[in-house]
């Protein structure tokens, strides 16, 4: 079984960066926005929970306020930095992206990061300003800080504005994805310009959202593949062609999480639950920026 997980636990990005396909996510479970510089020595001991079990892919954001306990649970770790994939998201400090990755780096204990992200589009007042953002992120890519660079939270719209003056293309989106939130043509979007779609809240039907449409499937599938519903949705987001960002801070939930990686949907079992999904919309983030019925 070992060696199927490793045949298939890594993507290639756009860049010829490879990014494992299951993250740990520092993300709004765990947000310190208090300002607090007490470390939350929670986090920390589940991240190092996660690094024990094979995590080797740890997302944050600087708006999370987690970026210092990343660093301590990373050098408590004991691995070694070429063995560790680590995101970061600037949306705080958007004005001086340079300076913002620096301040990362410095509570990350890092002198790089592997991917770093525009946290979200919405800062833009206008296209310009976007724009002028990844002419920025394309400074930190070329300085060594960040091997590679992407978007979260972006519509198809926010992407045709970066790419026309682009040099660099965003080897990734992340943006909330599950079978409640499919996002119409977004994800053939992505693939058609070489962009690796990363799904944040993969287990929002279960965890946000239970009761739905996809249920039944979900429970017959976990039966006949021997894990639990939360295993077939981080599947199915994997055998969409995403990568899954996933977070827990039980031990034993991580440790299942991971048996995603030992089978594989069919084909027709992906678009069941694609279909069942298409009967419900929920979103669990950013919901005021969208109407309650858009989908995008």
């Amino acid at each position: 079984m070992a060696a199927t997980i490793n045949a298939i636990r890594t993507a290639v990005l756009n860049d010829g960066i490879a990014i494992p396909i299951i993250g740990f996510g520092a993300g709004t479970k765990w947000s310190n926005r208090t300002n607090s510089t007490e470390l939350n020595r929670p986090l920390i001991e589940s991240v190092n929970n996660a690094t024990k079990l094979g995590y080797n892919h740890l997302d944050g954001a600087e708006v999370y306020g987690t970026e210092t306990e990343l660093g301590q649970a990373i050098q408590e770790s004991g691995l070694s930095r070429d063995k560790l994939f680590v995101t970061t998201k600037v949306i705080v400090n958007i004005a001086d992206i340079g300076k913002a990755i620096d301040e990362s780096l410095k509570k990350l204990k890092l002198d790089y990061v592997d991917l770093y992200l525009i946290h979200s589009p919405f800062f833009a007042k206008d296209d310009a300003e976007l724009q002028a953002a990844w002419a920025s992120m394309e400074k930190v890519k070329a300085s060594g800080k960040a091997r590679s660079i992407g978007v979260s939270n972006f519509l198809q719209s926010h992407l045709e504005t970066i790419l026309k003056t682009a040099t660099v293309i965003p080897s990734v989106n992340q943006i909330e994805l599950h079978p409640y939130l499919q996002h119409g043509n977004l994800l053939p979007f992505h693939e058609s310009k070489g962009i690796k779609t990363v799904s944040y809240g993969p287990l929002t039907p279960l965890l946000r959202a239970p009761g739905g449409p996809v249920d039944p499937l979900l429970s017959q599938l976990a039966t006949k593949y021997a894990v639990s519903e939360s295993e077939i949705l981080l599947r199915w987001t994997i055998d969409r062609g995403a990568v899954a960002i996933t977070t827990s801070s039980k031990e034993s939930r991580l440790t299942n999480y991971l048996r995603a990686l030992t089978f594989e949907l069919t084909p027709k079992e992906v678009e069941e639950i694609s279909e069942l999904g298409q009967q419900k919309h929920y979103r669990a983030f950013w919901t005021d920026k969208f109407a309650a019925d858009d989908r995008s």
